[in-house]
């Protein structure tokens, strides 16, 4: 049995998780707000901690500050209702073992005390937070606590994924919640530069080195010292860079042409769309680079993949584009239904157009046309027409949930735990849902012609949610 604090202002949630709490043998201790837990954790001595996030007075990330400040501080993990990019960085960041939103299914909060009971986290030093990116989807959720935990790391990271899937932005938002915050951050794109003239570009020259060399030059590496530099595209950089890049790895030092090695104080991130174990097998990239700039990877899901940031990262583009301008349902279904092979990149491009042709204050699906959907018959989006059938507000949001969901049903084969995550949800809030829009004959239906039904997917309707 282990001493469990909860901290949290909702007594109808407290409540709930201690009981819970008592059913798995651990005794709970109550806070409603930070002041509350510090004062429990100066008195007693709990095994671990569940901890909201917005209470009021003192926030949950200041009280995770100072729980991290303490000698031998208690594991902790954050649990909010409105998770964004910023506060799940900075939990990581500040040492929380995980930082989950709500509702927690019993089953999960099983297994996440036992993660905490087993481990001890040291405390790292503070540093402020910044709303890098848009991401509420769980996929771009974890990769978000995976910055948090690396950003005060010397690690080399490989960032991976999809032209336009925001590869440099996750680089930028490991520097920025790091110790090398104060200094330079410099990407470098390798496939942007001629092969003869990358390497002065990476290492610098001196003057004389080669004709035309009329000055000298620091190059990327040594104008990023003490901050970070990204090797963006780097499955694209020429065999003889690959080797003078593995010397710089193992020496930390970078030679300029005709010149002399000078010591590296740099953290070195690395970015591609390409699959670099084919590029090994096909002798295109080397295997020994591979492993040095792989020590930690960040794969990046495609857009498609991540129906829960479509619309906000809509909603955002617009509101930085000024104007005041907003979608309406319609037009919402028809970002949901493109397919985005051009992922971020391409819809921060539609919504700039989109904002450009439409003269109101409100950007309906028309404006929209230009964007292929899979979902058309007889030149008409389904999905779009779903959601004009009502004019009223909630019935337009009732219709594209409904319809988001049968979408992403369709695309799993009705494996229900996969099109949760695809939206964005918790697999218990998609059966809520699933019953309110009486979807659940049709899940039925498509699971019997499903080949198989996942070992999660059958648990999951043995747990019961703690809200």
């Amino acid at each position: 049995m282990a001493l469990i604090l909860i901290v949290d202002d909702d007594a109808g949630l407290r409540e709930s998780l201690a009981e819970t709490m008592r059913d798995l043998g651990h005794e709970p201790r109550l806070a409603a707000t930070g002041e509350e837990a510090l004062a429990i954790l100066a008195a007693e001595h709990c095994a671990a901690v569940l901890l909201d996030l917005r209470m009021p007075g003192m926030d949950g990330i200041e009280v995770l500050r100072r729980i991290r400040a303490r000698p031998a501080p208690p594991p902790v993990a954050v649990l909010t209702a409105v998770p964004t990019s910023a506060n799940t960085i900075e939990a990581m960041r500040l040492g929380a073992v995980d930082h989950l939103a709500k509702p927690i299914g019993r089953a999960d909060l099983a297994a996440l005390l036992a993660r905490m009971l087993a481990i001890t986290v040291p405390a790292p030093a503070p540093a402020p937070a910044v709303e890098e990116f848009i991401g509420a989807s769980a996929a771009m959720r974890e990769v978000q606590k995976t910055i948090g935990r690396l950003a005060d790391q010397e690690t080399t990271v490989l960032i991976t994924g999809e032209t336009g899937t925001g590869k440099e932005v996750v680089a930028r938002a490991i520097h920025r919640h790091g110790r090398r915050s104060r200094f330079p951050f410099i990407a470098i794109n390798c496939a942007a530069i001629p092969a003869e003239l990358l390497e002065s570009e990476l290492f610098g020259h001196v003057r004389g080195a080669f004709t035309g060399a009329h000055a000298d030059r620091e190059g990327a590496f040594r104008a990023a010292q003490g901050g970070t530099i990204l090797l963006d595209e780097i499955g694209d950089m020429a065999p003889l860079l690959q080797a003078k890049l593995l010397r710089v790895l193992e020496t930390r030092e970078a030679t300029p042409l005709g010149g002399r090695a000078t010591p590296l104080d740099v953290r070195i991130l690395a970015a591609t769309h390409r699959d670099l174990r084919a590029e090994i097998t096909q002798g295109r990239f080397r295997e020994d680079l591979y492993y040095r700039i792989g020590v930690v990877p960040i794969a990046l899901p495609p857009l498609r993949e991540r129906l829960a940031d479509i619309v906000p990262l809509a909603e955002h583009f617009l509101a930085r584009s000024g104007g005041g301008k907003q979608l309406e349902p319609a037009a919402a279904a028809r970002l949901l239904a493109h397919p985005w092979p051009g992922n971020v990149r391409e819809l921060r491009n539609a919504l700039e157009r989109a904002a450009v042709l439409t003269p109101g204050p409100v950007i309906p699906a028309a404006t929209l046309d230009f964007l292929d959907t899979p979902h058309e018959a007889g030149g008409k989006d389904q999905l779009s027409e779903s959601i004009a059938a009502g004019t009223d507000l909630p019935g337009a949001i009732a219709r594209l949930e409904a319809a988001m969901i049968q979408n992403a049903l369709a695309a799993t084969n009705h494996n229900r735990v996969e099109a949760a995550r695809r939206l964005g949800i918790h697999r218990q809030l998609l059966y809520v849902k699933l019953r309110r829009y009486g979807l659940g004959e049709t899940v039925a239906r498509g699971a019997e012609m499903s080949d198989k039904r996942t070992k999660d997917d059958r648990s999951a309707d043995d747990s019961s949610p703690c809200p």
